[in-house]
């Protein structure tokens, strides 16, 4: 496949091709296009995603066709209480031929990686993906080995089964540049389900490619170039701000959090077709960002305060910047997605 290079592809080029990953990938996961969206504007912001929803919401299924998709390269990670650190890094193995021993890769060393079920195995396996996820390496027996590129983890989680679970901790819950929900799908939307199973005779699903890793380096590259307002980033540091203030939260999102609104709200314009970034952007994008970096005091654990509810709060309290000037701005209520956004980036259970 022939890509255009970094230097000549457009924002209009990334919304076009943005559209059609979405539009291949809504073949297979039917009816969530906001979810979607919010998982595709991570990628392009060069994050990881914690898809975190009840079971058979297709979770699993996302990750594989955005990984069809986008012409990457996929593994799948099972996470189990057994697991080792080696069985995700890989590990040095004697070669008997050459009479030395011989690094063997293991599953991080794709473009995309599922971790499903990633709040099953121990603390000790899940850091293991912490260098990766930050570092885009990984080191094994004092050797370090950088990973492909793009490299993209999405991770999977039950927010309600707890049993033999192992929560994930802040530091590595704050690597996730978002945390996004699919929700159950309406009476129609289920249908739909199975309208087009029953249609296509077979349960394996095949996307075609819409681009590769090069060409998804270079939608990321462009992205890069879109400037951000002075004003639309201080919105981002209020927003992240007022969550460390409010009275139910213990820890408040760090400044990662609002770094990661201004990226993520950049690349969620551009998929929207423009180059430019409002504070309905920042909106759309806020609860699937912050949620997941705000831990609630331990006495509030049993209420219905939770990081979703302190992240509506601080859009309620924060100004909103005033519209760009000569550039039309969407309304906050007719902004794309920005009711689904808040449902998008909310388990249905929230265990903090």
């Amino acid at each position: 496949m022939t890509e255009t290079t970094t230097a000549q592809m457009s924002v209009a080029e990334v919304c076009a091709r943005a559209g059609a990953v979405l539009d291949r990938v809504e073949q297979a996961v039917v009816g969530k296009r906001e979810s979607l969206t919010l998982v595709l504007t991570s990628v392009l912001s060069r994050g990881h995603v914690l898809l975190e929803d009840f079971p058979g919401l297709g979770k699993t299924l996302a990750a594989r066709s955005f990984a069809q998709t986008l012409g990457l390269d996929f593994t799948r990670a099972q996470f189990t209480p057994d697991l080792l650190p080696s069985d995700l890094t890989g590990s040095f193995v004697y070669d008997q031929k050459v009479s030395e021993f011989a690094f063997r890769p293991g599953p991080l060393f794709t473009g995309l990686l599922l971790a499903d079920e990633i709040n099953r195995t121990p603390p000790k396996t899940q850091s293991a993906l912490l260098e990766a996820m930050q570092e885009h390496q990984v080191t094994v027996e004092g050797q370090t080995f950088a990973l492909p590129q793009p490299f993209h983890v999405l991770a999977t989680a039950n927010p309600v089964e707890y049993e033999g679970t192992y929560p994930l901790p802040e530091a590595q819950l704050d690597r996730f540049l978002m945390r996004v929900s699919f929700g159950y799908p309406t009476a129609e939307e289920e249908w739909d389900v199975l309208r087009r199973r029953i249609a296509r005779q077979q349960e394996d699903q095949h996307l075609e490619a819409v681009t590769d890793a090069e060409g998804l380096a270079a939608m990321q590259a462009a992205i890069e170039t879109v400037p951000v307002e002075d004003d639309i980033s201080r919105y981002c540091v209020e927003l992240a701000a007022a969550t460390r203030r409010h009275r139910a939260v213990l820890v408040g999102s760090s400044p990662r959090g609002s770094l990661a609104l201004m990226l993520t709200s950049r690349a969620y314009a551009v998929v929207h077709g423009r180059d430019f970034v409002t504070p309905e952007d920042v909106k759309a994008v806020a609860h699937a960002v912050l949620d997941h970096r705000i831990s609630i005091k331990p006495e509030l654990w049993m209420s219905d305060t939770g990081g979703a509810a302190v992240v509506t709060a601080a859009l309620g309290q924060v100004p909103v910047p005033g519209s760009r000037t000569g550039a039309a701005t969407v309304e906050a209520d007719d902004a794309p997605g920005t009711r689904a956004a808040a449902g998008a980036g909310t388990p249905t259970g929230d265990r903090r």
